[in-house]
């Protein structure tokens, strides 16, 4: 699977973070993206969703504070993540919506928010 996300990093509570999935085109044209995340010991949990059209669903803990955003021309889905805190501490990753135990994954980036 072609899924490669970036961006992530070490950054104090209240910062803000900018992420980024390069996706093939096979996997992005015509799919509603996820980002999702992976904290340690932790199952990994569905974080915003973004359909074709633009429209948005985030899960309660970060309505407010992140956003997601796709750019259709260039294969690629975005998160800014505003207000961090430190249990946002995780390894992000991209992929289409659906159930994370059957999708086939990509390369995460690790977040990790300090008090």
């Amino acid at each position: 699977v072609q899924l490669q996300a970036s961006g992530g990093g070490l950054v104090q509570a209240g910062g803000s973070l900018r992420l980024s999935c390069a996706a093939s085109a096979t996997l992005f044209d015509n799919a509603v993206m996820s980002w999702y995340r992976q904290a340690p010991g932790k199952q990994r949990e569905l974080v915003a969703t973004i359909t074709i059209s633009g429209r948005t669903f985030y899960a309660d803990s970060v309505k407010g504070r992140f956003t997601i955003s796709r750019d259709n021309r260039n294969n690629t889905v975005n998160l800014q993540m505003n207000s961090l805190r430190p249990e946002d501490t995780a390894a992000y990753y991209c992929n289409k919506y659906g159930d994370v135990l059957a999708l086939d994954w990509g390369q995460g980036t690790e977040v990790t928010v300090s008090s």
